[in-house]
């Protein structure tokens, strides 16, 4: 391994199945403490307006139970603003948000929300929080990170994700350049670059073995193994399947 690849663990979907009775259970913040026990190196959670997972009272609970940096999956609205400097998270990752959309369905356009994103930028920079914007890996949306000067950028991988699970080799290979390519060039532009969406056990270790890629967050697969294996095993095997590409 030549230098190491965070993994972030998204627990929205442990809150999606505690949602579909009601009540507490399975509670997310336990999703949050095993991934902290096994070794897991951040937790992800997305805030949607809608509330269909991770509630408001959630994220005091997570940031209590565990001394991993939480990062929140936020959209760019005024409401959103408020609860992240309330809570004030380690990290903020500005997504789009569509209410009726199944999951995020793609990138954020920053190129078309500059003047927007500085509004919601700037306050969480002023409060110590550290901002990422999750794009497209593109030319256009990474210039709109450097122009809103955010530290972070985390790359949308579901198209790779996507041909992968049609084994259109052709597809993947240019999506795994194209996701090189900006992680270098984020790179050399002074933003580091994470990766997340639609990564598996079988599509992870070519997005992994970009070597400048810093974290990877990933939340609805792993979540998914662990109703057959166990949460901890499943964190597991996909740490390793990182440590291996690198």
């Amino acid at each position: 391994m030549t230098n190491f690849l965070r993994l972030g663990v998204n627990i929205d979907h442990v809150a999606t199945i505690r949602n579909a009775r009601g009540g507490d259970h399975p509670d997310p913040v336990r999703a949050a403490q095993i991934v902290a026990a096994c070794g897991g190196d951040g937790i992800t959670a997305h805030l949607r307006e809608d509330r269909r997972h991770i509630r408001d009272d959630d994220l005091k609970r997570i940031q209590d139970a565990t001394d991993l940096p939480l990062n929140l999956e936020m959209a760019a609205t005024r409401e959103m603003l408020a609860i992240a400097l309330a809570h004030r998270p380690h990290a903020a990752c500005i997504v789009p948000e569509k209410r009726e959309e199944r999951t995020t369905e793609g990138g954020l356009d920053a190129a078309g929300l500059d003047n927007h994103l500085t509004s919601i930028v700037g306050p969480l920079q002023d409060a110590g929080i550290r901002v990422s914007l999750f794009i497209e890996a593109s030319e256009r949306q990474l210039d709109a990170a450097l122009r809103l000067g955010v530290p972070v950028v985390e790359f949308h991988t579901g198209e790779y994700a996507h041909a992968a699970l049609d084994a259109d080799g052709e597809k993947v290979a240019r999506e795994l350049k194209r996701i090189a390519d900006m992680a270098a060039l984020a790179t050399k532009n002074g933003i580091e670059p994470h990766a997340g969406h639609g990564l598996t056990y079988d599509n992870v270790q070519p997005i992994a073995a970009i070597p400048q890629l810093a974290e990877l967050n990933i939340g609805h697969y792993l979540i998914g193994e662990a109703i057959f294996d166990g949460l901890e095993p499943a964190v597991l095997k996909m740490r390793e399947l990182m440590d291996l590409a690198r």
